[in-house]
């Protein structure tokens, strides 16, 4: 019964949202979008799911998992590569490994040009794959012919290489193998913290709004300013069901520093207790439902929870 009341209640819910709708026919694509959202802005990539199964279906796994939200990008190579999933960073302990699945076997089958997204594994075993991966920022073609070719599984799509080459474009600092060559965002280096950290998740659709729910999976992805500019983080959200309410809650491991600035930043104050989004783009089976001046309000703090308070049409 419960799951029933909140199904009915998220119904009305986007009755409501409807009335702002906006129909769109977007650019085809076949394989699993996933959105990375990192300390600079956001990028998706299309995953290649027909033509390197095997491999996408293992990215999805640590995706799935949350293995990768609050990871950083410890290898950037000037015009090469964009590499990370393999670590966190805890204050007090340093660089944590993401616990890996078994290697995998080699996929090679289609070349690595700029914008194609690879496995990295160890040199001289193709059959070697875990949870690094890596976005070709150049054509890279001599990786198509080193011991079997390492495996494309996935292509940036629309102008996000323009975010993962403004990441290219960061100072990086060699900290060691597990920060080899780590950007940094700050203008002079002075801890992890000044890493350029990511969160992965899967997405129905293609969007480069700030702030985007899908419906069919309660995601609720976003940048908020925490109390004037005290703080800003990227984190996401998931629906929980069922609820009398729209409840949504925090994944705690995503919240990852942002730079600004963010157009359309979402704010949290304290003093009232209450998240503000000004403008949120909703999924609904692949239409567009845009509201305006979205209020939370934090009613549960163990488990982070915010109850949808209000919008605009």
């Amino acid at each position: 019964m419960r799951e029933l009341a909140w199904k009915l209640n998220m119904q009305a819910v986007y009755v409501l949202l409807i009335l702002f709708i906006v129909l769109f026919s977007p650019t085809a694509q076949a394989g699993t979008i996933v959105r990375v959202s990192t300390t600079i802005g956001d990028f998706s990539i299309e995953l290649l799911d027909e033509i390197a199964p095997i491999t996408v279906q293992n990215f999805l796994n640590y995706v799935n998992r949350n293995d990768y939200n609050g990871t950083y990008f410890h290898r950037v190579v000037d015009d090469f590569v964009a590499q990370g999933g393999a670590y966190r960073f805890e204050l007090y302990v340093g660089p944590i490994d993401v616990p890996t699945d078994p290697p995998i076997k080699n996929e090679f089958g289609l070349s690595n040009t700029r914008g194609t997204v690879a496995m990295a594994r160890i040199s001289g075993e193709p059959n070697s794959a875990t949870n690094q991966w890596f976005v070709n920022l150049s054509d890279n073609t001599d990786l198509d012919v080193i011991d079997g070719g390492f495996t494309v599984f996935g292509n940036v799509l629309g102008e996000g290489m323009t975010i993962v080459d403004a990441i290219d474009n960061q100072p990086t600092i060699d900290l060691g193998v597990k920060a080899s060559d780590a950007p940094y965002v700050t203008s002079a280096y002075a801890d992890p913290m000044d890493f350029l950290y990511m969160n992965v998740e899967v997405v129905e659709r293609l969007s480069g709004a700030p702030h985007v729910l899908e419906t069919n999976s309660g995601l609720l992805i976003t940048s908020v300013d925490i109390d004037n500019g005290s703080d800003l983080i990227s984190l996401n959200f998931n629906a929980i069901q069922p609820s009398e309410n729209f409840i949504i809650q925090a994944n705690l491991e995503s919240i990852i520093p942002r730079r600004g600035p963010v157009e359309g930043v979402a704010s949290f104050s304290s003093a009232d207790k209450r998240l503000r989004i000004p403008s949120l783009e909703v999924n609904v089976n692949g239409d567009v439902v845009v509201v305006q001046n979205v209020v939370f309000v934090l009613t549960n703090t163990s488990p982070v929870q915010f109850t949808l308070e209000s919008f605009q049409q």
